[in-house]
């Protein structure tokens, strides 16, 4: 079994240019492998706790020293030495060393760097891609995803008054992946010049989509369409179709959801809303269209909508196997956000995707808002075989950095086969 010999970690920055973790392992003193770690905007109640220092001197209290310290001190002291043959073994390691529900002791912004950095660098001491030491999950088999595009970006990613959040656009007609970023570039240049032209300042969110000062998801979803066409593509489930992220936690109040430019709605109100734009639009994904603690809502949500098109859950889920498992119990969602930090490792993560490939529940591949050009979830994607990926828009390099591995593993390996799969 390999022995790790030596751990570090460093405080960098990630995309939003906040404090973030790098992480470098060393296997039997000469198998060297880093990982860094992404960081949500957006996040869950339920999530695992990201750990802050808190000083505002630095960073208005982002940084991360704290979790550096944790990974060279106590995480070092016990793993250094140690032999682990799999990925879960180092993760119940970390896991049983934190001693919390949540990772809140260490942080799990530090356990998942260091189980990152553990499961690449098996894949190099093995000569292997990271996708082909990666478990498959049920009888998914690995294949090349789906990228889901953020062209359009609102809520706290973006500094606009639109409420929704993400606007993505879906190539899930086409042949290849090569074909499905080619698809999702030329739209969003597509997108880029409509905007201009119709007055709109084309600057970017967090994650690389617009940020035009519209208010309404129905003019999005119009200017889309549009671009989508356009851009000699078809507006259509089974062509490029449309996603919606709404993240609708950060707009719920004890009142309802409130729209700032309209009125506050209540749950059935939005169902309702939602079946009209699957009605007039080519949408076949729904990410969070309701909070994270109105299960009662995502229920008739689900009984609405559930059989026309996919309904994902995020906050609601947070990527935590038992709280999926009381989901499907519930038939809430049909699908699961996965996200590797929401939980905080990469043992853990798995043990998501396969809560949900038991249930035919399905998985939804995330990057974060606050990301860097680390590639993990590429190559998670494909080992799962989940077959849809989210990693922002066609633009920005720790956006695009995922798309082109995709594109790379699929030159390497055309034996894989792209797609949704289902």
């Amino acid at each position: 079994m390999p022995t790790i010999t030596s751990l570090n970690a460093l405080e960098i920055l990630d995309s939003r240019s906040r404090p973030t973790l790098k992480v470098k392992l060393t296997l039997d003193g000469r198998t060297r492998a880093e990982a860094q770690v992404p960081s949500g905007a957006s996040t869950g109640t339920r999530e695992a706790v990201e750990l802050r220092d808190g000083d505002q001197t630095r960073f208005s209290g982002m940084g991360v020293l704290k979790a550096v310290r944790n990974i060279t001190g106590p995480i070092a002291n016990a793993v250094i030495g140690k032999s682990f043959g799999t990925i879960g073994e180092l993760d119940r390691t970390l896991i049983d060393l934190d001693g919390t529900e949540n990772k809140a002791e260490l942080g799990a912004n530090a356990i998942l760097g260091v189980s990152m950095a553990f499961t690449r660098a098996l894949a190099v001491s093995q000569g292997k891609e990271l996708f082909e030491v990666l478990p498959t999950i049920g009888s998914q088999i690995p294949r090349l995803p789906v990228p889901c595009f953020n062209v359009l970006n609102g809520g706290v990613h973006a500094a606009n008054r639109l409420d929704f959040q993400e606007f993505m656009i879906c190539p899930v007609g086409m042949p290849t992946i090569a074909k499905a970023v080619q698809a999702g570039s030329e739209i969003y240049a597509v997108l880029k010049k409509q905007l201009a032209a119709a007055g709109h300042p084309v600057g970017l969110g967090d994650e690389g989509g617009f940020a035009p000062d519209i208010t309404q998801p129905e003019e999005v979803l119009d200017a889309l369409v549009t671009a989508i066409e356009a851009a000699g593509y078809t507006p259509r489930r089974e062509g490029v179709a449309i996603a919606m992220d709404p993240a609708s936690s950060e707009f719920r109040t004890s009142e309802g959801y409130y729209l700032v430019a309209e009125k506050r709605f209540s749950s059935d109100q939005m169902i309702a809303r939602y079946e009209k734009m699957v009605d007039d639009y080519p949408i076949w994904l729904l990410e969070d269209g309701l909070a994270e603690n109105d299960w009662d809502g995502w229920q008739r949500l689900t009984q609405r909508l559930g059989d026309r098109i996919e309904l994902v859950g995020d906050d609601i889920f947070c990527t935590n196997p038992a709280i999926i498992s009381r989901g499907i119990q519930k038939g809430v969602a049909n699908a699961s956000l996965i996200k590797l930090n929401q939980i905080g490792s990469v043992s853990e993560t798995l043990d998501a995707q396969r809560t949900c490939a038991a249930a035919n529940y399905r998985q939804f591949m995330s990057h974060r808002s606050g990301e860097t050009p680390d590639t993990f979830i590429a190559d998670l994607a494909v080992a799962t075989g989940c077959g849809h990926l989210k990693a922002g828009a066609p633009a920005r390099g720790e956006r695009v950095a995922k798309y082109n591995r995709l594109m790379e593993i699929s030159a390497e390996h055309p034996e894989l086969p792209y797609g949704l799969g289902y």
